[in-house]
């Protein structure tokens, strides 16, 4: 398991660094840095909006499972991911990222 991706009683636990205004979506790997690539601007909650629903889409899972539990105003945020082993979730970083 890399530092990004622990287990909890409810599901993984996902940090990155939220990279907004991005031209693509997705995952990139930075050095130690998980970054999420996402269009949207850090304006009136619509980056975390888009933050969900990036997520949801690359681990193909509803939104609703998918809940922000840290860094609500910061770059830096924390993730869950309820109900996905942190082994599946490490697993879809490293495939996503080196698209």
């Amino acid at each position: 398991m890399t530092r990004h991706v622990s287990s909890s009683p409810d599901g993984a636990i996902l940090s990155l660094r939220a990279q907004p205004r991005s031209s693509k979506r997705g995952f990139a790997i930075d050095g130690e840095t998980l970054k999420l690539r996402i269009r949207s601007a850090p304006v009136d909650g619509k980056a975390n909006k888009e933050l969900v629903e990036t997520l949801a889409d690359i681990f193909g899972i509803s939104k609703s499972r998918v809940k922000l539990v840290g860094g609500d105003t910061s770059k830096q945020k924390r993730f869950l991911l309820s109900g996905l082993d942190a082994a599946e979730a490490e697993a879809v970083i490293m495939r996503e990222a080196s698209r």
